[in-house]
């Protein structure tokens, strides 16, 4: 039938309700300040939902979450995705598994993104917390979460995270003077991965000002 959209109609009704919920609590967190941030879900093996650009986070609608394919085009829609929707769109490509993906900028993000710029990665190693990955099943262990400088060239940095994905990038990464983004196979995990990333930088963040 023409006009058909070429996705789920319905799938993606139930899924922008699940982006609006939770990216709602995560705005009242203070992740999401002044419109920044970016959210998605998969949809099938060729489009994602993801945020519409420049929307407050913390009173999103549905009429907020557009679809995009997996080139980062929208697709049955006038609005502008987020400028870094190929971050998204580059992960649910390469991985199946993934199904969600998740873009914030909380202080702890941002402050560490500086301090471990240099770096280029902040090891995180003999927390429990580390067991809230999935895969891990010790604290006995260290997870190194890459900083990567930013660049308004989306295309130069999803390239610089394709290399990294061959490595030690499983779970997320910080962009400097930026924020988090981490993934999980449906928003759940992704969540999970998010707030053990946020506390665990936390962690790291207070141990500096008792040295």
């Amino acid at each position: 039938m023409a006009g058909t959209p070429p996705f789920d109609a319905r799938l993606l009704r139930q899924i922008a309700g699940e982006i609006v919920r939770n990216v709602r609590e995560l705005s009242a967190a203070g992740w999401t300040p002044a419109t920044s941030s970016n959210f998605s879900r998969r949809l099938d093996d060729r489009h994602a939902a993801i945020t519409v650009s420049g929307r407050d986070k913390g009173r999103l609608s549905e009429d907020d979450i557009m679809v995009v394919d997996f080139d980062g085009h929208a697709v049955g829609s006038d609005h502008r995705p987020s400028a870094e929707t190929l971050l998204h769109t580059q992960l649910y490509k390469r991985f199946p598994e993934i199904g969600c993906v998740l873009h914030t900028h909380s202080l702890a993000q941002t402050v560490a993104s500086r301090l471990f710029s240099g770096a280029g990665h902040v090891m995180l190693e003999g927390y429990e917390l580390l067991k809230a990955f999935a895969g891990n099943t010790t604290h006995d262990t260290a997870v190194e979460l890459p900083v990567l400088p930013n660049t308004q060239d989306m295309h130069t940095l999803a390239a610089q995270v394709d290399v990294l994905l061959d490595g030690p990038c499983q779970w997320g990464y910080l962009i400097d003077g930026h924020g988090l983004y981490t993934w999980g196979q449906d928003m759940a995990q992704a969540r999970r991965h998010l707030e053990a990333f946020e506390f665990l930088l936390n962690c790291e963040l207070e141990l500096r000002k008792l040295r």
